[in-house]
C-alpha cells in the first residue's frame, strides 16, 4: 500500500473515531436528557402539588397556633384563615372550664356555620395556661385578673394586624370581652355574649361560695356553674363528658386560678349612654344557670343597638347542644352589621311566625350610616327591631 492509500485509510480511521465519539456524546446528551424528563406520573403515585394543598387545607382546618407575648404573659391563639382580610375578625373567648377548642369547636364545625367561617378569619383566645397541653403554674403563680387578662387582648391584635374584631364571648369570656370592648371600643365592631353575668359576687354570694368550696369539689363548682340543676338531670351524658375531662384535666391547677379569679371580678358599670358603643346580641338558654343575671344586664343595654336571645330548652352551653338556632341568629347579627347581606336564612326564617315570641332585632333604631354603606352589595338587611326572640323551633 503507498503513502498515498495509507494516509486516505489514517483519514477515514480518524473521521470514523470523531463520528463515534460525538455520537457516544449526543447518546450520552440524550439519555442525561431523559433522566431529567418531566414524566407523567403513573397511577397510584403521589402528585406533589395536590399533596401541598392537601396540606395547607389541613392547616387551615386545624388552624394555626402562636404564642403572643403581652403585658401580662404569654396568650395561646388558633388562627384559621388569613389576616389579611378587609372584614374584621371574629374573636373568640371560653368560659371556665373549657378551652377555646372544647367551647367552640362544635359551633364553627357546624355545617351551617360554614359559609360565615369562610367569609372571616377566625381567632381563637385560651385565657392564660388552659390551652389543651398547657404546663402547670408553679405554687404560688400570680394569675392575672379579669381586667388584666382583657388588657392582654390588644397584643392580639397588634400581632396579626387586625383592625376590628367581631367578638364572641362564653361566661367568664363574655365578661373578659365585654372589659375589653369598654376600653378599646374602636376595635370592636360588634359583640356576642353568652351567659353574661356582669356583677361581682356581694356578701351573701361570697359566703355561699366559701361553703361551696369545703363541701363540694372544684369539679363540681364548676360544672355547677356551666349547667343548671334541670340540666344536670336531664342532659347526664353531657355533663359526665364535661366532668370526666375537668376533673382528669393535667393542668386543673391552672383552671382553679382561672375560677377564683372570675370569682373575683369586678362589677360591669352598665348603663344605656356610656357602656358598648358596638351592635351586642346577648344569648341565654332558658335552663341556662346565668338566665336572670343576662336578663338584667339587657335591661341596662342601650335597646336600639342591643338583641336579646332567649333560647327555649336550651342549658348553659347553647353553642354546643343547638348550634343550628345559634348559628342561624349569628347570621342575623352579622347582616346587620352589614356583612354577607345575601346569605341565605333557613330555620329561624321559616319559624319566624310560630315560634318568636316578639320580632328579632338586629338594627333597632341607631344610626346605620355605615351599614347601609356596607349593605349596597345587594341583599336585605335583617327584619326591624324589638329587643327580644324566644327560640324554641
Amino acid at each position: 500500500m503507498n503513502n498515498i492509500e495509507l494516509a486516505g485509510f489514517s483519514m477515514h480511521r480518524q473521521n470514523r473515531e470523531v463520528w463515534t465519539s460525538t455520537s457516544d456524546t449526543m447518546t450520552t446528551e440524550m439519555q442525561e436528557i431523559a433522566i431529567t424528563e418531566e414524566k407523567p406520573l403513573l397511577p397510584g403515585q403521589p402528585d406533589p402539588a395536590k399533596d401541598a394543598e392537601a396540606a395547607a387545607r389541613i392547616l387551615l382546618d386545624q388552624g394555626q397556633e402562636h404564642s403572643i407575648e403581652t403585658p401580662h404573659g404569654l396568650l395561646h391563639v388558633t388562627l384559621h384563615g388569613t389576616s389579611n382580610t378587609r372584614r374584621p375578625a371574629i374573636l373568640t373567648f371560653h368560659d371556665v372550664g373549657l378551652d377555646s377548642k372544647s367551647c367552640f369547636s362544635p359551633l364553627f364545625e357546624f355545617e351551617e356555620m360554614q359559609e360565615i367561617v369562610k367569609n372571616f378569619t377566625l381567632v381563637h383566645i385560651d385565657a392564660p395556661g388552659q390551652e389543651e397541653g398547657a404546663a402547670t403554674y408553679p405554687m404560688g403563680y400570680q394569675y392575672p385578673s379579669m381586667e388584666q387578662i382583657a388588657e392582654m387582648i390588644p397584643a392580639v391584635l397588634t400581632y396579626f394586624n387586625f383592625r376590628s374584631v367581631i367578638g364572641v364571648g362564653v361566661g367568664a369570656g363574655a365578661y373578659i370581652l365585654s372589659r375589653f370592648t369598654m376600653a378599646h371600643p374602636d376595635s370592636v365592631e360588634g359583640l356576642v355574649l353568652v351567659n353574661i353575668d356582669p356583677q361581682a359576687r356581694g356578701w351573701m354570694d361570697w359566703a355561699a361560695q366559701k361553703i361551696t368550696t369545703l363541701t363540694s369539689s372544684l369539679t363540681e363548682q364548676i360544672l355547677s356553674h356551666l349547667f343548671s340543676q334541670e340540666e344536670m338531670s336531664a342532659n347526664a351524658d353531657l355533663v359526665k363528658s364535661h366532668r370526666d375531662r375537668i376533673s382528669k384535666a393535667p393542668n386543673l391547677t391552672n383552671i382553679e386560678l382561672f375560677w377564683r379569679g372570675y370569682n373575683s371580678r369586678r362589677d360591669l358599670i352598665l348603663d344605656r349612654t356610656s357602656n358598648f358603643k358596638c351592635p351586642v346580641m346577648l344569648v341565654v338558654g332558658d335552663q341556662a344557670p346565668y338566665e336572670e343575671a343576662a336578663v338584667e344586664c339587657n335591661s341596662k343595654l342601650d335597646p336600639t343597638t342591643t338583641s336579646f336571645l332567649k333560647m327555649a330548652d336550651a342549658g348553659g352551653l347553647p353553642q354546643l347542644t343547638q348550634p343550628s338556632k345559634l348559628t342561624e341568629a349569628f347570621k342575623y347579627f352579622i347582616q346587620g352589621m352589614g356583612y354577607m347581606a345575601s346569605s341565605v336564612m333557613t330555620r329561624l326564617s321559616r319559624s319566624r311566625t310560630t315560634s318568636l315570641s316578639s320580632s328579632y332585632s338586629m338594627e333597632g333604631e341607631r344610626e346605620r350610616s355605615r351599614t347601609l354603606s356596607q349593605s349596597s352589595q345587594g341583599g336585605q338587611m335583617p327584619p326591624s327591631p324589638s329587643h327580644t326572640m324566644e327560640v324554641s323551633c
